[in-house]
Formats: structure tokens, sequence, C-alpha cells
């Protein structure tokens, strides 16, 4: 080991008032942190969704009936409840109760597709789900496939249920009937959520001894072998992680705080770990307000309820910011407030970030992390003025190094893979022993699959990808599933994909096909995979080919294919 990565040189580089470490056992769980949070700030409101607000104070009430009632239906310590809703008050309410109610919590996206959920429901072995009412048809889907014994109980929320009584009847009454958002579904025994709620609150919650290793998260991320495999976050991963984040963005958040009620707009759906962590936990850390944005592809809708707060976090991810500065109404919003523009999930580039500091007065911080760290690894200093093109330093108590292909580490400015270690780090994939053994050091390094380089002064800046994963506006797409999926068509003889650039999403997946017969269209084909895929995972270009390129055992090669796409674009 180097002695300079010993003495964790890049601490030179911290801003004043980041601590060198970060202390999790100052919470013995995430429901300790709750239970003080909605104590202290009980009056305050904790989330702002299409013009209503929820207090702490009804959170806790909520939250506490419906873990009473998951109690009631004989949930115990440790079983999987799935969560599948987007932006609405109901999820942070199911969140907390799931774990007030010593329950572990599966996020799963409302956008899967029958084949995505049935996965993830089989694989964490979930018991119970919340879902919204627009997405009840998929799980109806699934369930007749489902093992014995598996999700006994269901809950089903409608978009309106804690907007109060008028303006959720409304809003209920416009999403079914006028915008026909909510296609009918059949659900038998599914409990509708405020039936849940009025029933919880008949029963006592019994309190539950709940630990750091208890697991309080399965963040399911995707896989090589084309299947998605679950994150095993621990409440003290969380807890560490929402600390880290605390102590590094804390000392400008807590200056804008004492200008009046501190707000977080929470645009990154909660079912996201970036969400969860730097909105939901860190905003009841500080008692914060979440401004909740269910749909922020509505760019229009989101600069009007933009302009009801004055900001002073904004989580968000490259394509976010560059949609909103091409919005009209924009940059006429008020900014004065904004202490922290943050930047993740893929990367941020200059031109957004200069544009965005040109509108907002602020730049936009880049982090990196991914859901095996809870997420977050690296950060940039907040208050620096000029886009860095860096992913920042180690966050407090935590290692990062540069491994070579042997898994020594590497000299500063020397390119390879990024390794990790903190508190924050995962205790391992679900159930997947071989899986996690790939990923982890004997020195206790998550190997992250990224490339990057680390300077004298501790900063990273990502190279490029080990894996062939493509990044879509932040998620995460594995090229073995999206090839699973279309080399079942049966007029496709073989294919691949890899990412290619694109200016809106970072990335998008281009598909390269042979086909079996010769009828195969493109919009037959795109059509199959807007069934089998979630949007952000389905093929954005198609190219037909006679062959494909195959290294000397068949193995089709991905590197050749991108290799000819940087040829064709130079």
């Amino acid at each position: 080991m180097h002695p300079e990565l010993h003495a964790r040189h890049w601490l030179k580089s911290y801003p004043d008032g980041v601590p060198a470490t970060i202390d999790p056992a100052q919470y013995s769980s995430l429901v300790q942190l709750f239970d003080e949070s909605f104590s202290r700030f009980a009056a305050r409101k904790a989330y702002l969704c299409m013009g209503s607000a929820m207090t702490y104070a009804q959170m806790d009430t909520y939250s506490r009936s419906l873990a009473a009632w998951l109690q009631q239906r004989g949930l115990g310590k440790g079983a999987r409840v799935a969560v599948m809703m987007p932006n609405v008050p109901q999820y942070p309410v199911a969140v907390a109760a799931i774990l007030r109610a010593g329950c572990t919590v599966v996020n799963v996206n409302p956008l899967y597709t029958p084949r995505e959920l049935a996965h993830q429901l089989k694989d964490s072995g979930a018991e119970a789900i919340i879902i919204l009412e627009n997405f009840a048809v998929t799980l109806e889907q699934v369930l007749a496939g489902m093992p014995p014994g598996a999700i006994r109980h269901v809950v089903v929320a409608a978009m309106g249920d804690l907007l109060g009584t008028l303006k959720g009847t409304l809003v209920n009454l416009v999403l079914r009937k006028v915008k026909k958002m909510v296609p009918a579904f059949r659900l038998p025994g599914a409990v509708p959520f405020r039936q849940a709620l009025r029933e919880g609150a008949r029963t006592a919650l019994r309190p539950v001894q709940l630990g750091h290793s208890d697991i309080a998260f399965l963040q399911y991320t995707g896989g090589t072998t084309g299947l998605s495999k679950g994150a095993t976050l621990t409440h003290r991963n969380v807890i560490a992680n929402m600390l880290q984040n605390d102590a590094w963005a804390g000392p400008a958040l807590r200056q804008a705080q004492a200008d009046g009620e501190l707000v977080t707009v929470c645009a990154l759906p909660l079912y996201h770990i970036l969400a969860l962590n730097a909105c939901m936990l860190m905003g009841a850390r500080w008692g914060a307000t979440n401004l909740l944005i269910p749909n922020p592809r509505d760019m229009a809708g989101f600069v009007k309820e933009l302009a009801t707060v004055r900001v002073n976090f904004f989580p968000g991810v490259n394509t976010l910011f560059n949609g909103l500065l091409n919005q009209p109404g924009f940059s006429q919003l008020d900014f004065s407030g904004l202490r922290i523009t943050l930047g993740g999930g893929m990367a941020v580039q200059k031109a957004v970030s200069d544009r965005w500091r040109s509108v907002t007065g602020v730049a936009i911080l880049e982090g990196y992390g991914l859901s095996e760290t809870s997420p977050t690894a690296t950060l940039c200093p907040p208050g620096q003025a000029e886009f860095s093109g860096t992913i920042g330093l180690p966050v407090p108590s935590t290692d990062v190094v540069i491994l070579d292909d042997d898994g020594q580490p590497l000299p500063h400015g020397q390119p390879g893979e990024i390794a990790i270690r903190g508190p924050q780090v995962m205790a391992g994939y679900w159930n997947r022993p071989d899986d996690t053994a790939q990923v982890m050091t004997a020195a206790g390094y998550f190997k992250s699959g990224d490339v990057g380089v680390m300077d004298e002064r501790g900063y990273v800046k990502i190279v490029d990808r080990k894996k062939d994963m493509i990044l879509v506006s932040g998620f995460n797409v594995y090229p073995n599933e999206v090839e699973g999926v279309v080399a079942a068509h049966p007029d496709v003889l073989e294919c691949a994909c890899i990412g290619v650039p694109d200016a809106v999403s970072g990335e998008a997946v281009k598909l390269f096909v042979v086909r079996r017969h010769a009828s195969l269209t493109r919009e037959q084909l795109m059509d199959y995979c807007k069934a089998q895929l979630t949007a952000y995972k389905k093929p954005k270009h198609i190219e037909f080919r006679d062959a494909l390129p195959k290294s000397n055992v068949g193995k089709i090669l991905r590197r050749e294919l991108r290799a000819g796409e940087a040829v064709a674009d130079a």
C-alpha cells in the first residue's frame, strides 16, 4: 500500500469544517433518526406535492399506522416489503413504515415491465408490496406466476390519497377518468392505502429492536448476467452515508437554514438510492422540506412547482439540469436561496455546468457513487466556483484506491479501477456470495468496475468504464439484459448492443441485429423492446447487419462495434 494512501493525503484538500471521519454509532438505526426527526421537527413541512403539504407530525402518524398494519399482517423483523411508486407522499410514508415495523425495503422502479418486476420480487423474496394504482396492472400480470407464499399482501395507493380530501378526490378523478392514466386492473384481496392506515391506527406499533447489521434496503442494480441483483444495504451503511453527505454539505445548508425553511428539490426518483439518501434521509436529519416532483419529464409543470418555493439544495443528473435550462421560465426563477446543486448518476457536462452557474449563480458539484456504496463515495467541495471535470475527493471515513489489473495500488496519475472502502460499502449482494466475492478485495475494498485516475491532491477523475455498462440519464443499462430480451425474438438470429453518445441522455442504447428473416423491420423490433424493457433500457438506434464481429471462440466483440461507431463519428 502506498504511504500517501495510508495517510489519506486527500484530507489536506478538504474544505474547512469537514471532518476526516464520521461516527455511524450516533444513530442505532434509521428508525432512531426518524423518531428524532418526527419529534424535533413535528410542526415543519416534511413534503410538498402538487400544492399540498405533509408535516413531520403527519408523517409520524401515517407511518406509525402503516407500520402497525404491516405487523398485524404478520410481517416480522427482516421481512422484505416492496415499494413501487413515483415521488408521491405515500413513498416516504411507506419507507418509514416498513423500517419502523422492523422490515426491509425493496425499492422498485414503477416503470418496470412484468418481466423485470417478476425477477425482482422473486429474487428479493418480498412478502408484500405497496404500489400506486397507476402501475397495478403490471403487478396483476406478475402475481399468477409467483411462487407459493410470495406477495401475500398488496396495498394499493391512489395518487391523491395524502393530498387532502377535496384535492385528492379531484386528482384521482382527473387521473382515472380524464387522463386515463390508471389502466383497469384486478387484484383480489388488495387493500387500499387509506384503509391500511385506518386499520393500523387501531393497533399500537410494537417497537422492534434494530441494530447496525440489520438490513434496511435491498437496492437493485444491473448485473453482467443480465439479471439485476440486490445490493444489501444495512442500517449502518445508510446511516454512515447520510452522515458523510451531511458532513460535506451540512455547513453550507445550515447557513441557508438560518435564513428560514430549508427546501430540497426531490425530482430524482425516490427508488434511486441518490434521492433516497440525499432527499429523504438527509431531509429528515435537517428537518428540511422536500419538494416532490412526481413527473420531472413535465418540464413546464416542474418549473411551475419550483416557482412556489425558495430552493436551497438541488440534487439531480445532467439531463435534468439541461432540460430545465432549455425550459422557458426557468431562468426567471428566484435562485437567491440556492446553496448546493449536486450532480450525480452520470457525468456532468461542462457546457451544462457553466450555463447552470450563469443562470443560478451556483456551480454544479459533481459526485460519484453506486448503489453498492449507499451511494456516495466522492464529492467535489461546496463553494467550488469553476467546473472541475472531476468527481471530487473521497468523503469522510472513506478510502479510495486506484488498482491495476492485478489488484495492486497504482501511483498518482495512473489510470486503473476505482476501489472504495468505508462504512457505506454494502454488506454484499443479496443471496449471491459468488458475485460478492468478485467485487470485494481481501482488504475490504469494493471494486467499482469504473476506470479512474487520482491526482496528488486526492481528486479523482473518471476515465472510462471497465464494464460494458451503458449509462442512460443516470441509470445503468447492461447489454446482456437487453441482448437476452432481443435474442428471444423469433426473427432475430444474433444481436449485440453498445452505448453511443447522446446529447440528451449522455448515452443511448444502440442495437446491432442479424435477422433470421428479412421481413423483420425496425418498427417491429422497437415495439417488441417497448413491451419488454423499461424506457431507458430500450434501444434508441437499431442497425441491421449481415454478421457481427466475433473472437476466435465465437464471442461477439462489442469493443469492435464501439470502435466502428467511433470511426463513423470521426
